[in-house]
C-alpha cells in the first residue's frame, strides 16, 4: 500500500504541467484529504503512513482533464462550513464570503425578509440564514441542477430556506409574494468576450448560464433585479451584489438611476471593487 506521501506525488505530479508545481501540490492534497477523510494536519504529521483512496486513477485523470477539484470530491468549504457542489452550479469563490460577511454585520440581529436570487450550490442563502436565525430567507434559481443541489445542502445542514424555481430576469413578486428587507444576488456578470482568456477549469466545466452576460448588455441581470426591488423591497430596504470590478462606476450609475440611494462599494481583500449596496428610498 503507498504512502500518503506517495499517493500526494501520484496526484501532484500530472498537475503540474497544467497549475505548476504549487497549486498542483495543493490540489493533490485537497483531493486526498477530503477523499480518504484523512485530515491536512495528519498528512503532514505522519506523510509516511499507509494509505489507499478507492478509483484514484479516475482521480487523477479528472483532474488531469482540467476538471475542477471540488467537483471532482464533490464539495467545498464556504463562510466555515461544508456545501455540496457539482457540475451545474458555481464554486463558491472568496469574495462571495466577503459579501456574506458585509450583509450578517449590517442586517444580523434583525427580524427581516431575505431573497438570494440565483442562489446556485445555495451558499449564501444558508450561510445568512444560520448566522442571522430570526431572518426569514427566501432562495430561487432557474436550473434544475441548482435548485437540486441547493435543496440537498440546505437538508444537511439545517438552513431553514424557503427554495423556489425562478428567473432573474422574469416576475420575481410572482415567485415570492411577499414583501422584502433585503434582496442579495451574485449573478452572471462576465462578458463573453472574457471567455477564451479564462482558466480551463472554469471555461470548460462551470456552468455558463451562471456566468455569461452579452458583451453589449454586462447589467443585464443587475439591472432586471434592481427594477424588481422597486415593487419587491419595502421602504429603506437593500440590494447587495457580487460585481464584476470592471463594472462598479457603470453599477453605482444605474443604480442611482433605478431609484436608489446611499450607493456603497467595497473592496476584497485584494483591493478591487467586487461588492455594492444600496438602499430604497
Amino acid at each position: 500500500m503507498a504512502s500518503r506521501k506517495e499517493i500526494l506525488k501520484q496526484i501532484a505530479d500530472p498537475l503540474t504541467a497544467l497549475y505548476g508545481e504549487r497549486e498542483a501540490h495543493s490540489i493533490a492534497l485537497i483531493a486526498a484529504t477530503e477523499l480518504s477523510g484523512v485530515r491536512r494536519s495528519a498528512f503532514l504529521v505522519d506523510p509516511d503512513a499507509p494509505l489507499e483512496i478507492e478509483g484514484l486513477d479516475e482521480v487523477v485523470e479528472r483532474l488531469k482533464n482540467g476538471e475542477p477539484v471540488q467537483y471532482v470530491t464533490g464539495r467545498t468549504e464556504f463562510y466555515g462550513r461544508e456545501f455540496g457542489v457539482g457540475q451545474g452550479v458555481l464554486i463558491p469563490r472568496p469574495e462571495t464570503e466577503e459579501l456574506v460577511d458585509w450583509i450578517v454585520h449590517r442586517e444580523g440581529g434583525k427580524a427581516c425578509v431575505l431573497l438570494d436570487v440565483g442562489t446556485g450550490s445555495g451558499c449564501i442563502a444558508a450561510s445568512l440564514k444560520l448566522e442571522m436565525p430570526p431572518v426569514k430567507v427566501f432562495a430561487v434559481d432557474l436550473s434544475e441542477d441548482a435548485l437540486r443541489i441547493a435543496q440537498q445542502n440546505f437538508e444537511r445542514l439545517g438552513a431553514e430556506v424557503e427554495l423556489r424555481r425562478g428567473d432573474a430576469l422574469g416576475d420575481l413578486w410572482e415567485v415570492i409574494r411577499e414583501p422584502l428587507d433585503v434582496i442579495v444576488s451574485n449573478p452572471p456578470y462576465v462578458p463573453a468576450a472574457d471567455l477564451e482568456g479564462m482558466d480551463r477549469n472554469v471555461r470548460d466545466f462551470e456552468p455558463h448560464m451562471a456566468l455569461f452576460v452579452p458583451d453589449n448588455d454586462p447589467l443585464l441581470f443587475y439591472r432586471a433585479i434592481a427594477r424588481a426591488g422597486q415593487r419587491m423591497l419595502r421602504e429603506g430596504g437593500r440590494l447587495y451584489f457580487e460585481i464584476y470590478h470592471a463594472f462598479a462606476g457603470q453599477m453605482r450609475q444605474m443604480l442611482l438611476r433605478e431609484g436608489y440611494c446611499e450607493v456603497e462599494v467595497r473592496e476584497d481583500l485584494f483591493g478591487k471593487p467586487r461588492m455594492i449596496c444600496c438602499r430604497k428610498k
